[in-house]
């Protein structure tokens, strides 16, 4: 389903995308060395709660993954790189964490993805991966607007990371978003322009360019959710939720003290 918010639905998004962007950057704050995953997915739950939003998470039971996922808010590190199931893990010095939330107010769904290095240890390559995927999702947005095609997006942002010199899965990327998570359209992180669905404003979309440093080939846990570079190498993951205006392509999910 591709679904088309009315302007009311459009400004309720703001302010989901403002939350989003708020507990990332609380999360981030509290994310040092000798945090515990379990810690952080708890401090989501309590923050999602006190805003009389809705988590997209604990309850999402998609095919692609094993039952409800159960937790708040995916928690990946170093190798990992999509779905992080919280775990009993405490931080390193060094260690690359993602972290994706998506929760829903008054209907309205956002989604967002950051990347970052733990403590002051930068591991060769971390910073470059993260910057990259940064760049890539600044790219796929400078080409969203009214009359743009999905394949605009996606060349804009396949172009980045291949120009860096990473490999490219196909397998996951961004998606239309509104009233639940996950819609249509599919939003592949590499593709050809002037391709796919032609957006109109109303239209919600989250792009998320990820990376695995050498190889684009991703193994399962066995708990059946978080998702890793099969060679074990760094990965790294952002993401926006933006919406479609008659001007261009507004992002939602930036934290109110960005």
């Amino acid at each position: 389903m591709i679904e088309i918010l009315t302007p009311a639905q459009v400004d309720r998004a703001r302010r989901t995308g403002a939350l989003v962007g708020d507990i990332l950057q609380t999360l981030r704050s509290r994310s040092d060395v000798g945090t515990n995953l379990l810690d952080l997915d708890r401090w989501t739950a309590e923050m999602i709660r006190e805003a009389g939003a809705e988590s997209c998470y604990v309850d999402y039971a998609p095919s692609f993954g094993r039952g409800p996922f159960g937790h708040y808010v995916c928690t990946a590190v170093n190798d990992a790189v999509l779905h992080g199931r919280p775990r009993d893990q405490r931080l390193a010095d060094g260690d690359l964490l993602t972290l994706d939330l998506a929760v829903r107010l008054d209907g309205v769904a956002a989604d967002s993805a950051i990347s970052f290095v733990v403590g002051e240890s930068r591991p060769a390559g971390s910073v470059e991966m993260i910057e990259t995927t940064e760049r890539a999702l600044a790219a796929g947005i400078a080409a969203a607007g009214p009359g743009a095609r999905i394949g605009d997006l996606s060349h804009a942002i396949g172009t980045v990371l291949g120009d860096a010199g990473y490999p490219i899965n196909m397998q996951f990327g961004g998606h239309g978003i509104g009233t639940t998570m996950h819609q249509d359209p599919h939003v592949s992180n590499d593709g050809r322009p002037g391709r796919g669905y032609k957006l109109r404003p109303g239209l919600l979309l989250a792009l998320e360019p990820w990376i695995m440093a050498d190889t684009d080939e991703l193994v399962t846990d066995d708990d059946g959710w978080t998702l890793r570079s099969a060679t074990g190498c760094l990965t790294a993951h952002s993401e926006h939720t933006i919406a479609i205006t008659e001007d261009g392509a507004e992002v939602l999910t930036l934290a109110t003290s960005a």
